[in-house]
């Protein structure tokens, strides 16, 4: 996890915290993920395509890929939460937040090992003090972090790269190619790495994380490329650090992978 977190760095920031009363709605978010802490409800959690979820007791909801969805709070009494937005390397997909379900629920009396950053985090929340948003804010961060090693530790990441990356078989392979993208990478290396053959390790590699190695491989250069770009640099260094021979080469795989060219997505 530490070297997914090197390439792509999370980054919160909290945009409300106090009571809330009546329906609260939350659009669609394709750059950032939402974080929303109650702190006491009840609070009923409404999310397109799945049940509705009534919050009673305090808990964590994370949606890495929010779809527009709605907290409805009691009119009188209503419900003290503290709502963030987080943002995972430039935004979009990424590998931790495409090894994540859905939606995140963890009530907090199962993970009391957040228990003294909970404790600052909401007394920061409910008092009006000098620099309270960037101690919120960088709170915020140590308990995402935190959230992401007991989903690991606990079985509840089921696919992608932080499943792969937590597997014994696959780590030192998928961690060679975090490191040295612009190999010649084929399957008969990657089986190498992890000492299995080439069928029984791409079996075992779409077993543990839901895709093939070819696949992996290919979306791990494409947001490599991405954050490269994003900071300014040109497409041709870009493909030669991320393991395409060409601007070219670059150009059509990010298409077919983003379904635009690299240049149409830096202007979005």
């Amino acid at each position: 996890m530490d070297r997914l977190l090197n390439h792509f760095s999370l980054r919160a920031g909290v945009f409300y915290t106090g009571n809330i009363c009546g329906l609260h709605d939350f659009d669609r978010d394709e750059q950032r993920g939402h974080l929303h802490l109650i702190k006491r409800g009840p609070v009923k959690f409404i999310n397109p395509g799945r049940p509705d979820t009534l919050i009673v007791l305090p808990t964590l909801l994370y949606l890495p890929r929010p779809e527009r969805h709605r907290l409805i709070a009691d009119d009188r009494d209503g419900a003290d939460v503290v709502c963030a937005t987080v943002l995972t390397g430039s935004g979009g997909r990424n590998p931790i937040s495409d090894s994540l379900p859905e939606v995140v629920i963890l009530e907090l009396r199962d993970f009391a090992e957040i228990e003294p950053i909970l404790d600052i985090m909401f007394a920061e929340a409910f008092e009006d003090r000098s620099g309270r948003q960037g101690v919120l804010d960088r709170l915020c961060e140590v308990l995402m972090i935190r959230m992401l090693r007991h989903c690991l530790e606990q079985g509840q990441i089921s696919g992608g790269a932080l499943a792969g990356l937590s597997d014994p078989k696959l780590a030192k392979a998928l961690d060679s190619i975090h490191q040295n993208p612009s190999d010649k990478w084929d399957l008969s290396a990657m089986a190498a790495l992890a000492g299995m053959s080439r069928a029984r390790f791409a079996q075992h590699f779409h077993l543990v994380t839901g895709g093939t190695p070819a696949d992996y491989l290919a979306s791990w250069r494409l947001m490599l490329a991405q954050r490269l770009l994003a900071k300014g640099i040109p497409s041709k260094t870009v493909a030669l650090k991320v393991g395409y021979g060409s601007s070219s080469a670059l150009h059509r795989a990010f298409v077919r992978k983003f379904g635009q060219s690299p240049s149409d997505w830096l202007r979005w």
